[in-house]
């Protein structure tokens, strides 16, 4: 009995001081910026309830209702999530500043990688000194046109390939993805490197290299509960921390060799000349500690700005051409009127150069329409308030997590006629495009944070598929009609197809 009034006792003395402390408690100023609207939060985990299994579909039909600036609790993160156009021009341009540091989750802070790789360092004097290096000599105009002769071999490849696998094979499909991405990475590592990744001799490192490749952007994409819940964090309790370890160990391990190799040749035989690659550009730069920016390419820092790109290259282009490739064969008129200006310009048996890009203009349209409806990274990478900000008469508060959805932008009723139909015409007679400067199309972010390889990627992009449409004549497997081929997304860090798209070509 005594106990059971002890107990009573304590709970009236904590309600009380409860009580006490919210009545006495400093009041914020009546004009004071409220959290944005959202949905209704649940004890404890907030509104992970809300995510399912793909976050930029279910967020963009909460923004429908809730607004295009909302706030969602994802168990301890505040998130604050844009849907519109204005709102990220508001988060992209006038508040770039204070909110493009980076949102990190667990699966990036494996072996120490936000604190290396250039998408997820804070905007400090590295990332400044790294981008630095990408703008002023890796992606420059001259630095990209002097690769692309050997970009049109690998292109090349890419269609003796797909004709060997015709004729061998004649009425099978074939798994596109898979050979853009052995194209892809080759295109990539003899740019980069002056190795062939992805050739036949290679096949095995190719395959093993994408598995690589799509287990980190699977991994990194999955939702994790020690992200919500910080206790829960040393668990892994699903083991992606785990996974993902294995899978840098190899990708860095690979790119470390490769330095070194390079490195052993350069010391060990005074006749040795060093290809004219991008590998050979940063152990240049690394080397002149009169160079300004040279302290962001130390070795640490040239193997995993080697992450970066293969990883960032590869799996983007390769998907994005699936989806492109996917929408052809759903809309055979399409294909049919691209194919139609590629023989006019081009003309049939003549193959295409990256010089010719600018005088097929449905084929660039063509590119922009895929990459509206199906954003390689439909919620960017997220970034992070590093202080209060009010936006839109909403506080964004100091270390709030923040997701720009451009799937839902890219597809705003007010922005596009028809957003959810494949309507390559629409940008014939627009001056919209894709580089970050139009906030109704970013499918490579914008401000600072803007992808730096999204000129090169757009070039290889648009030689892939020109060239694959230009030489082959493609159709459906197994009598499967337009209409019934499966669309089904699958949302890692990055949007796949979630069946692979598996087509027959045929030599024109």
């Amino acid at each position: 009995m005594e106990l059971l009034l002890l107990l009573i006792s304590l709970l009236c003395l904590v309600f009380t001081i409860t009580i006490l402390r919210f009545l006495l408690a400093p009041k914020p100023p009546a004009a004071a910026a409220k959290l944005p609207p959202g949905p209704t939060r649940l004890p404890i985990i907030g509104n992970i309830h809300n995510l399912g299994a793909k976050p930029h579909r279910s967020l963009a039909d909460l923004a429908k209702k809730h607004g295009p600036l909302m706030s969602i609790k994802l168990g301890r993160i505040t998130t604050i999530v844009a849907s519109s156009p204005a709102v990220a021009r508001e988060i992209l341009q006038k508040h770039d500043k204070v909110l493009s540091h980076r949102h990190t989750v667990l699966a990036m802070e494996v072996l120490d990688l936000h604190k290396f790789a250039m998408p997820f360092l804070p905007p400090d004097s590295k990332w400044r000194n790294l981008r630095k290096v990408c703008n002023s000599y890796l992606f420059t105009p001259q630095k990209i046109d002097s690769y692309q002769e050997l970009r049109r071999e690998k292109v090349l490849e890419l269609l003796e390939d797909v004709r060997r696998a015709a004729s061998q094979r004649p009425g099978e499909a074939v798994d596109v993805r898979r050979a853009v991405f052995r194209a892809t990475l080759n295109s990539l590592s003899s740019t980069i490197l002056s190795l062939n990744l992805g050739d036949v001799e290679r096949s095995q490192t190719a395959r093993e290299f994408q598995e690589v490749v799509s287990g980190i952007m699977e991994e990194a994409g999955k939702p994790n509960l020690g992200d919500y819940f910080p206790v829960l964090a040393r668990m892994d309790l699903q083991g992606i921390q785990r996974r993902m370890k294995g899978y840098l160990e190899n990708a860095l391990n690979l790119f470390q060799w490769v330095i070194d190799e390079r490195m052993r040749k350069i010391k060990s035989d005074d006749l040795y000349v060093s290809p004219n690659d991008m590998l050979h550009t940063l152990l240049a730069i690394g080397d002149d500690d009169n160079r300004e920016g040279a302290a962001a390419v130390d070795p640490l820092s040239i193997k995993h700005l080697l992450w970066d790109l293969f990883v960032a290259g590869t799996d983007t282009t390769s998907s994005s051409l699936e989806w492109a490739m996917a929408e052809f064969l759903r809309h055979p008129d399409k294909l049919a009127k691209a194919r139609e200006e590629l023989d006019e310009i081009i003309g049939k048996g003549n193959h295409l150069c990256e010089s010719d890009i600018s005088r097929l203009p449905y084929l660039q349209a063509i590119v922009k329409e895929t990459l509206r409806l199906r954003p390689v990274a439909p919620l960017l990478v997220p970034r992070k308030a590093s202080e209060d900000v009010e936006i839109c008469g909403f506080l964004v508060p100091k270390g709030a997590q923040i997701l720009i959805n451009v799937w839902a932008i890219n597809r705003d009723p007010v922005a596009w006629d028809d957003p959810d139909s494949f309507m390559p015409e629409r940008f014939l007679d627009s001056k919209v495009d894709v580089r970050g400067k139009d906030f109704e199309l970013l499918p490579f972010g914008g401000g600072r944070r803007v992808c730096p390889g999204m000129s090169l990627g757009l070039r290889v992009f648009h030689m892939m598929l020109g060239s694959l449409i230009h030489w082959f004549e493609w159709k459906l497997p197994n009598g499967i009609v337009p209409e019934k081929l499966d669309m089904e997304e699958q949302l890692g860090m990055a949007l796949h197809k979630f069946k692979p798209l598996l087509a027959v070509p045929t030599p024109k």
